[in-house]
């Protein structure tokens, strides 16, 4: 018997098993395990060697930024033969299914509601040991007290949960998979998921970026964007992008990183409600007077409304926050010109006749991209064309639409992994399996770049 360890599998022989077993619908530990005993495939391309489902399944959950970094190093490759345009890239997200269910999701309306159900169902409860004890009935005693102990064990878990709510200030807890979010899928369909992010080359729509958060859209633009530009070292490019990723901040910051946005506009919503002055007239903003038919004059910071009245200024910086956090600054512009407006009702919804415009500091940014997105219309519509494919051929075809792993970190190293797997496919049938092995034969990466 040895004294010492067996040496350890060399980290290139379990990638071998995942890409193989990724490119052929595997993802399991124990059947590619399986795999590696029965197929005669695997026996020639590990030198017969069969690692343990427990080795494979380490090395996928302990590999996590070697899995991104293996990803980010074949977009070089691509890059290098010259397979990536670099001018139009298109971003989008799908949602991947958590490992865990929407009974283990909670946020503070749904513990407080369990909270209720159980002060209820005990109250109950002591309420029919209480008659019992009146009537000196047969009445199980100890099946009700066992209940009433149940609850109350289940009452620690739940304020146990809402503590937790509270100190993390998120606005739900799931405890399964902490890192997972109930998100929004479709319409009203909410599942606790991941958000897979992919920036997609229009050239022949590879994957140069991907980054699996657990947000929807909204805030997704920056970090995917920038990594896109970082993958493919490029100096600027143009990115078209839905209207789910509509927002001020995100796109001013893209625009600093010398990279042109066409993001959808979304459709704009009245927010000034209809109301009833004293005379019984109506009031609310008519589409004639909302906010988008207000001309804005950079030079005087002033706007012009559509009657012809000039709103101004203090200066003063406003924030618009969400708890403690400051979401974004923005400015207030009004007229005195509003109280003596003949169509003030038709104007605003406000009793006292004023309208007031909100101009936020990312504004400049939001309306040079809504310009461009209005000219470009042709060239926005590529966007689906680009990348909606992809998610459609990993999800249907491939039937990777959920994760097994649990943890943000290990999700982001699976997805990258599952993005590689579609490069290479797509590489394949690009340039054929003899020119793509041999274009990585004479590639010669250069790591300090």
């Amino acid at each position: 018997q040895k004294s010492e360890g067996r040496p350890s599998y060399e980290s290139k022989l379990f990638l071998k098993i995942y890409l193989y077993g990724y490119v052929n619908g595997l993802r399991s530990c124990r059947r590619l395990a399986c795999e590696c005993v029965r197929n005669i495939e695997l026996h020639w391309l590990l030198h017969s060697l069969t690692p343990n489902y427990h080795s494979i399944n380490d090395f996928r959950k302990n590999n996590s930024n070697a899995l991104r970094n293996t990803f980010k190093l074949f977009v070089l490759f691509l890059k290098d033969a010259d397979l990536i345009g670099g001018e139009t890239i298109a971003i989008d997200g799908t949602k991947s299914r958590a490992s865990n269910s929407k009974k283990n999701n909670y946020n503070a309306k749904k513990i407080e509601r369990h909270l209720k159900y159980i002060d209820e169902k005990t109250q109950e409860y002591l309420g029919q040991l209480e008659a019992n004890d009146k009537q000196e009935s047969e009445l199980d005693v100890k099946h009700i007290q066992d209940k009433i102990n149940r609850l109350a064990e289940s009452k620690l878990n739940y304020e146990a949960l809402q503590k937790q709510l509270n100190e993390s200030e998120e606005p739900q807890v799931s405890t399964t998979d902490p890192d997972a979010r109930a998100l929004l899928i479709h319409g009203q369909v909410v599942e606790v998921s991941y958000n897979m992010q992919a920036a997609v080359d229009a050239k022949h729509n590879l994957v140069i970026a991907t980054q699996t958060i657990n947000r929807n859209d909204r805030n997704a633009l920056t970090d995917i964007a920038l990594e896109a530009k970082r993958n493919i070292e490029a100096e600027a490019f143009t990115v078209l992008v839905d209207k789910g990723y509509h927002n001020g901040r995100q796109i001013q910051q893209v625009t600093d990183a010398n990279i042109t946005t066409l993001v959808a506009n979304p459709e704009v919503v009245n927010t000034n409600k209809k109301s009833y002055s004293d005379d019984g007239v109506e009031r609310g903003t008519t589409k004639e007077y909302m906010a988008s038919q207000f001309t804005y004059n950079k030079e005087s910071d002033t706007y012009t409304c559509p009657q012809g009245e000039t709103l101004e200024t203090k200066g003063t910086w406003h924030e618009k926050k969400d708890g403690k956090k400051v979401h974004y600054r923005f400015k207030q512009y009004r007229t005195p010109a509003c109280k003596t407006c003949p169509v003030q009702h038709l104007c605003t919804g406000k009793a006292d006749g004023r309208r007031e415009l909100q101009r936020s500091e990312f504004a400049e940014a939001v309306e040079a991209n809504n310009k461009r997105y209005a000219e470009n219309g042709p060239l926005y519509r590529k966007r689906q064309e680009i990348n909606e494919h992809i998610f459609g051929t990993i999800k249907r075809q491939w039937n990777y639409y959920y994760t097994n792993l649990r943890g943000l970190k290990k999700v982001n190293g699976e997805h990258s992994l599952i993005m590689l797997v579609y490069n290479i496919k797509r590489t394949i049938n690009i340039l054929g399996m003899g020119d793509l092995m041999e274009k990585l034969k004479n590639w010669t990466p250069n790591y300090d770049k």
